[in-house]
C-alpha cells in the first residue's frame, strides 16, 4: 500500500491514495490552517468507521440479510497531552433492514471488532479503548 501527501500552503495538504483517490486535509485557523479540509486525526477516525462499516455490511450481505442502510456514529476522546492520541473510540451502528435479526447484526459487529477491522484492531493493540453497540431499524 502506498500514499503521498503534498503540502499546498499554510496547513493545507492533499493526500492521494495508491488507488488514485485524493482527500484534502487542513488545520484550524488557530494552528495556521483555513479549515478547508478534514483534520488528520479525523481521517483516522473516519478510517475506523469506514473499515468497520464495510465489514458489518459485508458480513450481513453474505448472510443473505436484507440490509438497506448502515450508519456508524463514532465518538472519540483524546488525551490532554502531546501527542494527543486517542484514548477511547465508540462506534454506534444504526443498521436498517427488512426483517433483520438483532443477533445477526450483533454477530457482524463482533466479528468486525474482533477479527476483521484492521484499523480498529490496530488502534486497540496500541492501547485505545474501543467499544461498539448497535441498533436495528426496520426498513
Amino acid at each position: 500500500m502506498q500514499a503521498t501527501v503534498k503540502w499546498i500552503d499554510g496547513r493545507l495538504f492533499v493526500g492521494e491514495s495508491g488507488s488514485g483517490h485524493a482527500v484534502v486535509m487542513d488545520g484550524p485557523p488557530d494552528h495556521g490552517g483555513r479549515n478547508m479540509g478534514v483534520r488528520p486525526m479525523e481521517m483516522i477516525l473516519l478510517g475506523v468507521g469506514g473499515c468497520s462499516s464495510f465489514d458489518v455490511v459485508d458480513i450481513l450481505q453474505k448472510g443473505r440479510h436484507d440490509v438497506i442502510g448502515c450508519v456508524a456514529e463514532l465518538t472519540a476522546e483524546r488525551v490532554d497531552a502531546v501527542p494527543a492520541v486517542f484514548s477511547k473510540i465508540h462506534l454506534h451502528f444504526k443498521v436498517t433492514g427488512r426483517n433483520l435479526p438483532a443477533a445477526a447484526v450483533e454477530r457482524a459487529v463482533k466479528l468486525s471488532a474482533e477479527k476483521y477491522c484492521s484499523a480498529s484492531i490496530m488502534l486497540g493493540k496500541a492501547g485505545v479503548d474501543i467499544s461498539h453497540d448497535f441498533e436495528v431499524i426496520e426498513g
